[in-house]
């Protein structure tokens, strides 16, 4: 066995070396981790939904996000993934502006609307109007802000869009909609 340059392994969780299992080797082990095992931890990660909106240049645009994050409070910005091959990632490329709507526990059709694939995500089955700075913003959330954009940033097949809000409404209707096991639940009321 060749001697590590850095020292010995690092020891495994109690709970995974009770269970007989290993870890995945990452970067510095040589071989990539395996893209299954990343998606099953990510899997049992309970996620608020988000729809993320912006004008596009051919009308509005916006797909469903589970990696909302709360970025800093002054200035007050929030940050989102989005896969370069989406086919919002033309549309959010170019935008000033973009909205994000968490959506409330009442709200898994229109989540899963804007996460299906070629769906007609703002036909008649989707009420809208346009918000401030033009963005499309959805009726019936449990809470919506527009933000400025302030930077894309690579990460992997992904963009990181970090955002400066410049208006909001927290008082929507309905508690949190959750992203679990690859499903969408809600906290028991």
């Amino acid at each position: 066995m060749p001697d590590r340059p850095h020292g010995p392994a690092p020891a495994l969780p109690r709970q995974a070396r009770s269970a007989g299992r290993t870890a995945q080797p990452g970067t510095d082990g040589g071989a990539a981790f395996q893209a299954d095992v990343f998606r099953a931890v990510f899997r049992r990660h309970a996620a608020g939904v988000a729809v993320v909106t912006v004008s596009g240049p051919h009308g509005p645009v916006g797909f469903t996000a589970t990696s909302l994050t709360s970025v800093a409070v002054e200035p007050p910005l929030l940050s989102f993934g989005i896969s370069l091959g989406s086919s919002c990632w033309p549309a959010v490329a170019e935008a000033s502006f973009v909205g994000v709507h968490v959506l409330g526990e009442h709200q898994q059709s229109l989540a899963a609307l804007f996460a299906r694939s070629g769906a007609d995500r703002f036909g008649p089955a989707t009420a809208w109007s346009p918000g401030p700075h033009g963005v499309p913003l959805l009726d019936g959330v449990a809470a919506w802000l527009v933000g400025r954009i302030a930077g894309r940033v690579p990460a992997g097949d992904h963009r990181i869009v970090v955002a400066e809000a410049v208006a909001g409404d927290p008082h929507g209707p309905g508690g949190p909609l959750l992203y679990h096991q690859g499903g969408f639940h809600h906290l028991p009321g």
